[in-house]
């Protein structure tokens, strides 16, 4: 009698910095909406806090590889990074890394920034990747077939080596992606796709999130490249002849709709906002900003529970006022 056919998931994210924060509680999201499995967490710096706890793990054929074990159906695999590269820039390479190395026994493989938090249950993303390559709508779409970014896409690329061919108008957020191993290869036009824009930018460190900025002519809204990943992604799409399923802005919660994932964009992030003074500018707490503190209790605890509580004094309060006061 032959065995069934398992499907295995595997999800990963990139962090620096205090986004760690953000780590756990995507983490307490996804456990919550019933994912179980092995995620991978490519850092720079050293770990701290809550992952000091996680133990070096040769299994994973990673150089300073480590392994936390949050339950016995839910591992946090470590993997420090050697990479000039601004993270934002390395989500195919990583992701293709783990393919190659400590994830190479999945059929999926999901990345997820560090500032998203899931609210649909995890059978809705395994269903999804497996309808083509998983993708969210961005706030700042549409972009128009003529649209100059697209335009300017496609005589860029074409220089160098790369064709491509218009698909839809909707322009995807860089925060997440869901890859089935059928669609592996789409990954590798991504890799390509960033290479090639590197030579533009001045190189994969230079992001419009780091300090130190793109050069002014290099960034900006109209600039064919000033959100550098994201951008690369969009025009990967287009040089890629497989399916893309694509779900809309209420996605992450830039439209009212069917949330599943609300992402957190901007500064300053929910983990260190000041909600009254948001809502006293005329910025009342978002979607995802509610979210990540509902998901502060959970597996992974890093705040205090009297902390917790007064958090939710003040968004409470913050909603309130802006039911009367926001800026449009």
């Amino acid at each position: 009698m032959s065995l069934p056919n398992l499907e295995i998931s595997s999800i990963c994210t990139l962090f620096e910095g205090n986004y760690l924060k953000g780590v756990a509680v995507l983490v307490n999201s996804l456990y919550r909406q019933g994912f179980r499995g092995d995620i991978y967490i490519g850092y720079k710096g050293l770990l701290s806090g809550w992952a000091a706890g996680a133990k070096f793990n040769p299994g994973l054929c990673w150089s300073g590889g480590q392994t936390l074990e949050v339950k016995e159906d839910l591992l946090l695999h470590f993997l420090p990074l050697d990479t000039d590269y601004h993270l934002t820039n390395y989500k195919p390479d990583f992701m293709l890394r783990l393919w190659e190395g400590p994830a190479k026994s999945a059929s999926h493989i999901f990345y997820f920034d560090p500032d998203i938090v899931v609210t649909a249950p995890w059978t809705f993303f395994s269903q999804w990747v497996g309808y083509g390559v998983a993708l969210c709508e961005d706030v700042n779409s549409p972009l128009p077939e003529f649209h100059p970014k697209r335009v300017e896409w496609r005589r860029y690329f074409e220089r160098n080596g790369i064709k491509l061919v218009f698909k839809e108008n909707i322009y995807v957020n860089g925060g997440f992606i869901g890859v089935s191993e059928k669609n592996r290869a789409f990954l590798q036009v991504w890799k390509a796709v960033q290479e090639a824009m590197a030579k533009e930018i001045g190189g994969l460190h230079r992001s419009s999130l780091k300090g130190t900025a793109l050069l002014r002519e290099k960034s900006g809204p109209f600039a064919p490249f000033g959100k550098t990943d994201q951008d690369a992604l969009n025009a990967a799409i287009e040089g890629w002849e497989g399916k893309a399923s694509l779900i809309g802005k209420e996605g992450m919660a830039f439209d009212p709709g069917a949330v599943v994932m609300p992402h957190a964009l901007g500064q300053p992030k929910p983990w260190s906002k000041n909600f009254l003074s948001a809502a006293i500018d005329g910025r009342p707490p978002s979607k995802a900003d509610k979210e990540y503190w509902v998901n502060t209790t959970g597996l992974i605890r890093i705040y205090n529970p009297i902390y917790i509580k007064l958090k939710w004094c003040s968004i409470l309060l913050a909603s309130f006022i802006g039911r009367f006061y926001r800026r449009y």
